[in-house]
């Protein structure tokens, strides 16, 4: 009995940045017409470029924008949008968003609302696979939700324990807590970061596994009962239980061990009636066993991976099964052709316990696609990147014939991406994939902090070599200005004349917080020579090609796989503004003050936490570097603030820092 499918010739994308990109591009290839939201601050971001109608939701945080059930409906109704792609984060798993888009006669571009219901609860999903007799991590997953109930969990389980919010996904509102002391504070903050990120505070706590791998299944399923799975995804490679770079099929994972994961995953979908695109996540230990986890219902950031190793377009599939259409595909029939690995572009400072980094991307330029070579991302050159949300920029995918041309070729795309003007973990990334571990697939969630000396090392001095590349650059990209205004001025013109003086000159030049002061002198050939923003270097008869980019005052050059700012300097005005006040700690970045923890005159301890900063849907606490007394509180509760800004001052205690000192 035929079904009569759902007419659908606009899509609403309930989100922001790349996935927003990524859903509108395969709306446009499949001929509909698309339609963005957005903040006030994302009213020039580049989703809203791409969308063919744009409605402004008002308001910058998400709770005043993005998390807007009822504004995003008359969004949809407004724009004549029939159906709502959630993306991921904010609203995807959010079962009342799902009814209310059903309720207002619109189609979800998800799963059903009981599903998300049974599935989109930590807790409920755990209850759900006990049932089933899927192995679970030993934890806590009631309805309960006070310090002494996870105090006395965790004293059963045995510490150390990890708090996830029930809700969430992606790192947020997800503490690690080694001993009980550390409860109250970590559940406080994980409640606090989950309400902020997906209007629901409740936690669930679980034995913290030690040397896991992070193995997920991707299942898709129509409206007709079928449901398949298509393969498997490693993500173990995290930071702060945030995925970092993640790989299909897992590395040595086996075709039986394939089968039974992506049996069970299957089935749990049928459990609760799935429809659409979901992942079953698992931890997989060195013996081959494997734990239930949780499952996304809905499309996950890293599901690239799997559409280069399957040919497949998952949005589109969402697209044609919510329309009623069968799956395409029998379970015989899923390809597994190659090796894919994405590597997740963050605006973050992984020497700063990757805190995020916000500002312009003065400069943003991509690695060329194509065959084998793809990037999913939200930005362009002279974006903003705001601290309201989460930091990825975007995503590089490399596809090979196996697994390490996968990983050369994702190496190369990395080092033909260039970014200036916020931090990122772009040279980072560089180490992770170019690490001999890594590329042995010897992969586990500890990977990051087991060898975190080498692919966090501490910052190094810039050499006399960059320094020498950074003056010669200026001197040259004036050079060429004078020459494009006046090919035949004697200034034009790199030879020792200069009307009586000799060629020299000393640049004072600062890059971040180093400084140099630099003598260029014309009694030597030069060895470096500009042409097309490329600075080319001989040296021992090596020639070296390094990116220079002059943007006004600034100079940008690449330099050990990162871009490097590098200013004019002036050391005497810098003198006049760089005087610091004793014991003032600053904000590591823009964001939201949530929580002032101490008032003028409260002594604190070493490391005691002072005020709680909130940034891009994270908590990071500003803690005192060591024993003293606050002096002065310079921010209040709900106020934002820069970077740099001095937030407390504190009198330290002097005999501690004579101790430190001696």
């Amino acid at each position: 009995m035929s079904q009569k499918l759902k007419t659908i010739d606009t899509i609403l994308v309930a989100n922001r940045g790349e996935i927003a990109c990524r859903v509108m591009q395969t709306a446009k290839q499949l001929g509909l017409r698309t339609v963005a939201v957005h903040s006030s601050i994302d009213r020039n971001a580049r989703h809203v470029r791409e969308a063919d109608v744009a409605v402004d939701l008002g308001g910058a945080k998400p709770a005043d924008s993005y998390l807007r059930i009822d504004a995003i409906i008359d969004a949809a109704k407004a724009s004549g949008a029939q159906a709502i792609h959630p993306g991921y984060g904010f609203l995807s798993e959010n079962a009342d968003f799902a009814r209310a888009i059903e309720n207002a006669g619109l189609i979800f571009l998800g799963p059903p609302a009981s599903a998300i219901d049974a599935m989109g609860s930590k807790s409920a999903a755990k209850a759900l696979m006990e049932q089933a007799g899927v192995p679970l991590v030993p934890g806590y997953h009631g309805a309960a939700q006070d310090v002494e109930t996870f105090c006395t969990t965790a004293e059963v389980i045995g510490y150390p324990v990890l708090l996830k919010a029930t809700a969430g996904g992606g790192g947020k509102g997800m503490k690690v807590v080694e001993q009980a002391s550390e409860m109250a504070e970590a559940l406080a903050s994980a409640q606090r970061e989950a309400q902020s990120s997906f209007g629901d505070s409740r936690m669930l706590i679980e034995k913290y596994v030690l040397k896991p791998r992070h193995v997920e299944i991707q299942v898709f399923a129509d409206q007709h009962g079928n449901c398949l799975y298509l393969n498997e995804r490693d993500c173990s490679i995290q930071r702060r239980h945030q995925k970092v770079v993640e790989e299909a099929p897992a590395p040595g994972l086996s075709p039986a061990q394939r089968q039974a994961m992506g049996e069970a995953a299957v089935k749990a979908a049928q459990a609760i009636g799935y429809v659409g695109a979901g992942t079953v996540e698992f931890l997989l230990d060195a013996r081959g066993e494997f734990f239930f986890m949780e499952m996304n219902t809905r499309l996950q950031v890293e599901h690239p991976v799997t559409e280069a190793i399957t040919g497949l377009d998952l949005v589109a599939w969402q697209i044609h099964v919510v329309r009623g259409e069968p799956l395409p595909i029998t379970q015989e029939q899923v390809p597994l052709n190659g090796h894919a690995i994405e590597v997740r572009l963050y605006a973050e400072d992984p020497a700063n316990d990757f805190l995020p980094s916000t500002g312009k991307l003065a400069i943003y330029r991509e690695a060329s696609v194509g065959e084998g070579r793809r990037i999913d991302s939200g930005v362009a050159e002279g974006d903003e990147v705001s601290p309201f949300y989460d930091p990825m920029l975007g995503k590089l995918i490399a596809w090979g014939a196996n697994r390490e041309e996968a990983r050369l070729r994702l190496l190369a795309m990395l080092k033909h991406t260039h970014i200036a003007g916020v931090r990122t973990n772009l040279a980072f990334l560089q180490r992770v994939l170019g690490h001999p571990a890594f590329a042995a697939a010897e992969l586990d969630t500890g990977f990051i902090p087991r060898y975190q000396d080498v692919l966090l090392p501490e910052p190094s001095s810039l050499t006399d070599a960059f320094w020498q590349l950074a003056a010669e650059g200026f001197v040259q990209s004036q050079t060429q200005r004078v020459t494009a205004e006046d090919p035949h001025s004697p200034w034009a013109q790199r030879t020792g004349w200069r009307a009586g003086f000799p060629c020299e000159v000393d640049l004072q030049l600062v890059s971040g917080e180093q400084q140099q002061c630099v003598q260029l002198r014309s009694s030597a050939p030069s060895l470096l020579t500009l042409s097309d923003e490329q600075m080319l270097v001989e040296r021992n008869g090596l020639r070296t090609a390094h990116l220079l980019i002059r943007r006004g005052a600034s100079l940008f050059i690449e330099w050990d796989g990162e871009l490097h700012q590098v200013d004019r300097f002036d050391p005497i005005a810098a003198a006049q503004r760089n005087h610091e006040q004793h014991g003032g700690l600053t904000a590591p970045m823009n964001g939201s003050i949530v929580r002032i923890l101490v008032e003028p005159g409260t002594k604190v301890e070493a490391g005691a936490a002072l005020v709680v900063l909130e940034a891009m849907k994270m908590e990071h606490s500003i803690r005192a570097p060591q024993a003293g007394t606050v002096k002065a509180l310079f921010c209040a509760e709900g106020e934002m603030v820069s970077e740099g800004t001095v937030l407390v001052e504190i009198d330290l205690d002097q005999s501690e820092s004579t101790q430190h000192s001696a």
